[in-house]
Order: C-alpha cells, then structure tokens, then sequence
C-alpha cells in the first residue's frame, strides 16, 4: 500500500466537511459541544487541506496549519473503512517528513480525550502537553 497526499481542490469541500462531522460528532455530542457547518467551511479558506490517496481511491483528508516551530494537523480523518490499515501511521510519518522540510522543529494536534486514536499518536512519538475539558494538547519533536 502506497499512500499520497494530494492537494485538494474546493470539489472536495463536501466531502471533507462529510466525513470530519461524521467522525467527530459523537465527541462534540459526548463533550456538550456544537459542530458549526460554517466555521469548517471558513477555516478550508485558510489551511492547507490534502487528500490521503491511494492510486485514485480517497482514502480520507487532512487539514494543516503551520506557524514559525510547528505544522499543526487540524484534522486527520479517514473514510471508516480504512481504518486499522496503517493509513494514519504512514500519514502521520509524511507529516513529519514535512515539519522536517519545512525546517519546523513540532508537529502539534489536539485530540479529544475519549478518542482512540490518541493511543496511534503516542506510538508515533507524540507527548502529552497538557489538557482541558475536552482536549489533549499534543506533540512530537522532529529531528
């Protein structure tokens, strides 16, 4: 399995938008918070937004920001059935390649407490920073 990381054009906003709200709304409904369509719409004007592909399959997408130490993973999801195939871990490694490129010396994210894939960062070097109400704070250090 080869997996890329494609721009991603505003045709796939939709699709985007879909699969975020569907992976995330159980924890926005577990933690009392309210999924606002137009603020994910807002921010896909402003971040860096990749398709993860395998050939022509969509396999899911992730949303990126950067800032002078740290390319920050907004979100990273993947279309369920995807799941459990090492498509995060080769995602997350790409990730990190490119803090490296980029001359960031993190990788940061924020996760939701109750969401397994806090156990697939820490495997890939990630440390708990800090936490609040809903949210770990997390990074790793590249290089």
């Amino acid at each position: 399995m080869r997996v890329e990381l494609v721009p991603a054009e505003a045709t796939s906003l939709a699709f985007a938008r879909d699969l975020t709200r569907r992976a995330m709304l159980p924890y926005y409904r577990e933690y009392g918070l309210l999924w606002i369509e137009e603020a994910f719409d807002e921010a896909w004007g402003w971040r860096e937004q990749w398709l993860i592909k395998e050939g022509e399959t969509v396999l899911g997408f992730c949303s990126l920001s950067q800032d002078r130490q740290a390319l920050f993973i907004r979100e990273l999801h993947l279309v369920p059935e995807q799941r459990g195939r090492g498509v995060g871990s080769q995602v997350l490694e790409t990730l990190a390649d490119w803090a490296a490129q980029r001359r960031l010396p993190l990788l940061r994210l924020m996760v939701f407490k109750s969401n397994p894939a806090r156990q697939l960062y820490l495997r890939h070097g990630f440390v708990e920073m800090g936490e609040d109400d809903c949210f770990v704070r997390m990074q790793r250090v590249i290089g």
